[in-house]
């Protein structure tokens, strides 16, 4: 199969991560997946909500938003709060995405928020965001632990990757165009050590079966195998695993 852009079925688009992007912000990454464009910044507050005060952990939450100009026409702005269905959805992936990799006690009543704020949409939003959120995290932690504390912290690394049918051919890293045009959309979070974290996988007007499902999720895990090693090699000696 020839996709629209050259790719064979196996390839990612072309990912970049530029760390460090802003100055606020302990945790400050922009991540780039072909056109689609994150900003991906984590903030660290010395509390947690009223709900965990003095059960000794922290908390780990996050934000998502696709700025007015991300897209062709404008997307109107969120405003007093309120926030669609769908940005929702996806910043409660984000957050469960990286939670699955920090131990809350190590983290002590703190709470750190990832803000991933979409510059320019062209599909797979939601896999660069957890993908560059995380590298965030990394520098948010180091922000006020040492070496070894992190690694208590951050138990593993988390990445995520869009995975999808079209016409008859599953493929990797689809972008806007393809993500149209897919039978079949699929979102796979993994940890570096290789277990799932999360799967959605949806049916646009057509069913797959479980070959199907085997052949995303091997692409999935070939695509995230990529991934991590571009998070290591951004973080470089921040990299908590050695």
């Amino acid at each position: 199969m020839a996709r629209h852009d050259g790719r064979k079925p196996t390839q990612l688009r072309e990912w970049k991560i530029k760390r460090k992007y802003t100055r606020n912000a302990p945790g400050s990454v922009l991540i780039t997946s072909g056109r689609t464009t994150v900003l991906c910044t984590a903030s660290v507050d010395d509390s947690v909500p009223p709900w965990m005060k003095g059960k000794g952990k922290g908390w780990v939450t996050a934000e998502y938003n696709m700025l007015p100009g991300s897209t062709s026409p404008r997307k109107q702005r969120e405003r007093g709060g309120k926030v669609d269905g769908r940005t929702t959805e996806i910043q409660r992936l984000i957050g469960r995405g990286v939670r699955a990799v920090v131990d809350m006690t190590a983290l002590g009543e703190r709470t750190i928020t990832l803000d991933c704020d979409v510059l320019e949409a062209d599909g797979g939003t939601r896999t660069a965001s957890i993908t560059g959120a995380f590298v965030a995290l990394v520098d948010a932690v180091r922000s006020f632990a040492s070496a070894e504390q992190a690694k208590a912290i951050i138990r593993d690394s988390v990445a995520a990757a869009s995975v999808g049918i079209v016409e008859g051919i599953p493929v990797l890293d689809l972008d806007y165009v393809e993500d149209v045009a897919a039978h079949v959309d699929m979102n796979v979070v993994m940890t570096g050590g290789g277990k799932f974290v999360e799967v959605q996988g949806t049916g646009e007007n057509a069913v797959f079966d479980e070959h199907e499902l085997t052949a995303m999720l091997k692409l999935a895990r070939g695509g995230l195998k990529e991934l991590t090693l571009l998070q290591r090699d951004s973080l470089g000696k921040f990299w908590p695993f050695g």
